[in-house]
């Protein structure tokens, strides 16, 4: 690395925010001599990468406290989006993106001697989500800060994230998650702006002075929440709004007295306690012990954030009742309801608010995304323990069912098994407090994230409280960012896109459906053609260096990466390989299409059948990988780890999306739109956001296979006997599976399975097998046609505008947060000492 001469001549100014090549490095290396307090033959890889984040983060900085200036002065009214996961990905290459220095950069460390592509895969990814809503979330603080939203993220700073997964043996094994083990320069902390949570206790209720009742909880601890701030940096603009996470710790973390009087353990034993509440994200629920501490987790997050809100509005100066109008919150699931207690409980019992008006102020803050519509996936927590944890706030629970359900036997008069669904409180069995339906009652607006998703929520899943208020109802489709995984993720498909229609696509996705016209053009075709192949290269070595293993780049990238679960149905994609993997034995000569399979995803620790699922999909691998016989017709790999930032790799690359859940059971999906405005084909069914993927691509550029929603419906209600399926080519594929084949000879090991399917299949695999298996042989036939594929794939790319989540954030400020961009300005560092001399002089 070289060297630079000392820059005490130098623009100290510039060196905090200009963009120049010249600037970051100087910048560069000032932050590696004074923040890392290294020089160039001591320091790591990992020096060089906390140097460049720094260099990097006091530009955001500057935007960072221009936006907080901005709405502060403007009182502006502010989204606060509350949500128990966000899945951000690594920053350094996203902010460098946004920031427009994405070039300067690498040029700068190529100058100095430095790999920026090294330094770049040196970041350790927050793992502060399971999946897709994590993502969500990310991907909407990404539209919102470059829409210039004025907006606020609430979640928690997990110490330990989402698990690392390695694959052993061909099983999963959870590791810890240390994403914290070097630090994280892209946070704050912000101490002095910590509140108290109290937990536990009893509540004592009494008559005041003036005979009015009155409830005092009485907690058994108290639990202090530190935020932490990232900043969420604008597409090229000015704006950059605040992610907040609170991370648990205790009041007063040493008890000395106890450590004097020899008891050592207890001495910090509050503070484990404490810090337990924001250590590990979701952990496994089986027992009571991590029940009690999920809930914890959620009211630990919403009891922080509404208490910061407060503040913010005090500093204000914005009435206490004036509380919905400065803010629109957003409930990301069920996770975060308890917030509309939470708030009532402030209002009436620390402000001695009226109960009446109360509520009003709540309901018109509060609007609810829904993201399931699995029965059992909707939160149900057992009375019991919520009123242990949480005994004030069950009272109000209590009290809003009451006068809830006084309100439904008005407009449903009679109807005592209605009452039963919608009640608050799940009277059949042991009691749980139902928490979609305090979403429901507690929120002006209630949202699918998909157009079916949203239709099957108000005849199904939510039906009842949509017969009762049906205009709190909307669809709102989920949207991913086109700067992430399309920018950043496929650099050379966005060169192509600039230099065919402008870069205005990157804000403006819609902008894509001037490509419709190059479709149709063979020299453009061609260009595609060569891109993707050199992304299909550059993946092939990233599946090398992961895994050890060659795959080739003119086979059809068939790809099936998200969590692991039965409903996504990731086994009637294994089915398929075995098939075909069946003919070829049979026929050593068969001609097919070549293939490389590609899956990801993590299976929860306690989900043994998904667990189970991974197990036969590295076993089928491992068989099919060393056959001679398959002459790498068929490969299959499963990428370990896959997180935002191997989807990074993946999304550019795929050629075949595999969208398979069974409809009626996704909610939406977002990876289909990654993959979609990358390029790559969908093989799905008419389930979640494939209905309006196929919409806007056009029938004849989907695969199309499986029964509809209603038809499942039917099917299911009508008594569906699996074991009427397991016949044919179906039968031989599970029996090879069953007999020990892809087992070393082990019967046991994928028997559960098989059986499962063979006498339950509640996922209906069986029924969908034999159209899955006709649609995948014209995926085969139609890649054999470069020109129609390539044709097809850019037809995708042009038609994808609608799956950004800027429109999406434009659907929910406009209908539902009512909410206007703020342009921001920026301040300089003599703005801001002149403003510190007025406000001292």
């Amino acid at each position: 690395m070289q060297t630079s001469n000392a820059i005490s001549g130098q623009d100290r100014e510039d060196n905090r925010t200009a963009l120049s090549k010249e600037a970051l490095k100087r910048a560069f290396l000032d932050n590696l001599f004074y923040y890392q307090g290294k020089f160039p033959a001591l320091a790591t890889r990992n020096d060089y990468y906390m140097a460049l984040a720094y260099t990097v983060r006091d530009r955001l900085l500057q935007r960072w406290i221009s936006t907080a200036e901005t709405y502060a002065a403007d009182q502006s009214r502010t989204v606060a989006y509350f949500s128990a996961e966000f899945l951000l990905g690594p920053h350094l290459g996203n902010n460098l993106l946004n920031l427009g220095i994405h070039e300067a950069a690498r040029q700068a460390l190529r100058e100095l001697g430095l790999s920026f592509e090294e330094i770049l895969s040196q970041e350790e990814e927050p793992g502060l989500g399971n999946g897709g809503l994590g993502r969500l979330a990310a991907c909407f603080l990404d539209s919102m800060a470059t829409l210039e939203i004025p907006s606020i993220g609430y979640g928690i700073r997990y110490e330990f994230g989402i698990f690392a997964q390695d694959i052993v043996d061909g099983e999963q094994v959870e590791l810890t998650d240390k994403w914290l083990r070097f630090g994280n320069p892209w946070e704050l902390a912000r101490p002095e702006w910590a509140v108290d949570v109290h937990l536990g206790g009893h509540t004592h209720h009494y008559t005041d002075r003036d005979g009015q009742h009155r409830a005092q909880w009485v907690p058994a601890m108290t639990v202090m929440g530190t935020p932490y701030d990232t900043a969420i940096l604008g597409y090229r603009n000015n704006t950059a709004n605040t992610l907040r996470l609170w991370r648990a710790e205790a009041p007063e973390a040493f008890d000395l007295s106890t450590f004097n009087r020899g008891d050592y353990w207890g001495a910090v034993n509050k503070k484990v306690i404490s810090e337990n509440i924001t250590k590990i994200l979701y952990p496994n629920d089986e027992q009571i012990q991590g029940k009690e501490l999920r809930l914890q987790q959620q009211y630990f997050f919403v009891a922080c954030s509404l208490k910061d809100m407060l503040r913010i509005m005090r500093n204000q100066g914005i009435p206490l009742d004036q509380f919905h109008l400065k803010y629109a919150v957003q409930l990301n699931d069920t996770h975060p309801a308890v917030a509309i207690a939470e708030l009532m409980r402030i209002l009436i019992d620390e402000h001695d608010m009226e109960w009446d008006r109360a509520w009003a102020i709540t309901r018109r803050t509060f609007a609810y995304t829904n993201h399931t519509l699995l029965p059992e996936a909707l939160e149900q927590w057992p009375v019991h323990l919520f009123g242990r944890v949480l005994p004030r706030h069950l009272e109000i629970i209590l009290e809003i069912n009451a006068r809830f359900l006084d309100e439904v036997r008005i407009h449903f008069l009679g109807d005592h098994d209605r009452l039963a669904r919608m009640s608050l409180i799940n009277e059949h069995g042991e009691r749980y407090v139902r928490m979609a339906n305090l979403a429901c009652v507690g929120s002006h607006a209630i949202n699918g994230v998909a157009a079916l998703h949203t239709e099957l929520l108000k005849q199904d899943v939510l039906a009842d409280h949509y017969a009762l208020s049906p205009e709190k109802f909307s669809n709102k489709t989920n949207g991913v960012t086109p700067r992430r995984f399309l920018a950043l993720a496929n650099p050379r498909l966005a060169r192509l896109l600039d230099q065919t229609i402008g870069d205005g696509w990157v804000r403006d996705l819609d902008r894509l459906r001037e490509l419709e016209a190059y479709a149709d053009k063979s020299a453009f075709r061609s260009e595609w053609r060569y891109i993707k192949r050199a992304v299909k290269e550059d993946f092939a070595g990233f599946v090398r260096r992961r895994t050890g293993t060659l795959i080739d780049p003119d086979s059809l990238f068939d790809v099936q990466v998200k969590r692991i679960h039965e409903y996504k149905r990731q086994h009637l994609n294994v089915l398929h390989i075995v098939a075909l993997y069946h003919r070829i034995k049979n026929d050593p000569n068969l001609d097919i299409t070549p293939r490389t399979f590609i899956f990801g995803g993590k299976a929860a620790p306690g989900y043994r059948m998904a667990k189970l699922m991974i197990r036969l999909i590295t076993a089928v691998g491992e068989t099919i990988n060393r056959d001679p016989d398959v002459r790498d017709r068929l490969k299959v790999i499963f990428l370990p780890n896959f997180n935002v930032g191997a989807g990074q790799w993946v999304y550019p690359a795929a050629e075949l999306s595999e969208q398979i859940s069974t409809a009626g059971k996704e909610a939406s999906g977002t990876g289909n739109m990654k993959f979609m405005m990358n390029g790559a084909l969908t093989i799905g069914t008419l389930d979640g956001a494939n209905v309006e993927i196929r919409e806007e691509a056009g029938a004849d550029n989907f695969f199309l296979f499986g029964l509809t929603a209603e038809e499942v419906q039917t099917m299911q209600r009508q008594g569906y006997r699996p074991h009427d399926w397991y016949h044919g080519e179906l039968k031989a594929v599970l029996d090879l599976i069953r007999d020990g084949s892809f087992s070393r000879g082990d019967r046991h090991l994928f028997q559960p399975l098989v059986d499962h399917l063979i006498q339950h299949d509640p996922y209906l695999l069986l029924a969908d097998f034999q159209s899955y298996i006709d649609c995948q042989a014209e995926v085969g036939q139609a890649y054999r046609d470069k020109e129609r594929w390539s044709r097809m794939a850019i037809l995708n790319i042009a038609r994808s505008g609608k799956f950004s989540s800027d429109r999406s954030i434009r659907d929910y400020s406009r209908e539902i947060w009512h909410v206007e961009p703020k342009p921001v300005l920026l301040s300089s560092r003599n703005d801001m000492r002149m403003d510190l001399g007025k406000h001292h002089g």
